[in-house]
């Protein structure tokens, strides 16, 4: 992040990644917060298509996403080439394919941190669920590359990649995680060793000889009892502390970071807009470290 560089807001209305409906509305719910304020807010809406939810099918909505990251890629590219930050509020978390491959496009050479619970590192080979918002880290590095046809530029690198907040990762998943070598800072580590000493490292790993970073937070990292509006919960989470101290160290490191999102807010899921609020929150900090 430029202190002087213009912010883009950009609703990414996309829920095809995920069986569970609904993280397409959370995008334009939250943006109404910041209508009023003088950022440019850009939106990406899903196809209409009829959703897929066959658990057996390991490539459900394939094209229906492709589809829509195509055009979110197209959006985050002119941003970024007009030298201006995107700040990208999703959605489930496939939308991150186009993100950070449009950011890495203009960049050339980026690491990523991923906040999140899950290791999102899935191939169409060991998907469980076929909800392919399970593979969308694991397409940026290069895998998956059905997921990736609309991108015309470097991959992530290996060793500038790093999951923050790990806990909730699938048994067919792991040997890819651990094939590739993947940094893990798990739930327990950041209860362990504080967010000020893994984010220092997730920094210093993701920027190692990298011209910046691309930030992808995922609001299911928080513990589902303090943020329940997601659409895959995964227990023993984050604090609220915690997650406003990631924030916090993302603005410390802000010269590094080229791109953001913040990603799977699901209103119905939510009680009594905690969720919703505590992604306002996180936003606000961002924004006001921006503006």
């Amino acid at each position: 992040m430029v202190i002087d560089m213009k912010i883009n807001l950009i609703e990414a209305n996309q829920d095809l990644g995920v069986k569970v409906d609904g993280a397409d509305l959370g995008p334009h719910i939250l943006t109404e917060n910041f209508k009023d304020r003088n950022i440019p807010i850009k939106k990406v809406d899903k196809p209409k298509v009829e959703k897929e939810k066959d658990r057996k099918n390991r490539q459900k909505n394939l094209n229906g996403v492709n589809k829509f990251d195509e055009e979110l890629y197209k959006v985050i590219d002119k941003i970024k080439r007009n030298g201006e930050f995107p700040l990208t509020i999703g959605g489930d978390h496939t939308i991150a394919i186009a993100t950070a491959l449009a950011s890495i496009k203009n960049e050339d050479n980026l690491g990523i941190i991923w906040i999140d619970a899950h290791g999102d590192y899935n191939t169409f080979e060991t998907t469980i669920t076929g909800n392919l918002h399970g593979l969308p880290l694991a397409a940026v590095n290069g895998l998956c590359q059905k997921l990736t046809t609309f991108h015309q530029g470097n991959y992530f690198k290996h060793e500038n990649t790093v999951i923050v907040g790990g806990r909730d990762i699938d048994d067919w998943e792991m040997p890819n995680l651990v094939k590739d070598n993947i940094k893990i800072f798990s739930t327990n580590d950041i209860h362990r060793y504080g967010v000020k000493k893994i984010m220092e490292e997730a920094f210093k790993i993701a920027s190692n000889g990298t011209n910046g970073v691309h930030i992808s937070y995922d609001i299911d990292v928080i513990d589902p009892l303090l943020a329940p509006g997601v659409s895959v919960p995964a227990i023993s989470g984050i604090s609220l502390n915690e997650a406003y101290e990631i924030t916090d160290e993302l603005i410390n490191h802000k010269d590094y970071i080229k791109s953001m999102d913040l990603v799977e807010y699901n209103p119905t899921k939510d009680i009594d807009d905690k969720t919703k609020k505590i992604a306002i929150n996180i936003l606000e900090k961002v924004i006001k470290e921006l503006s």
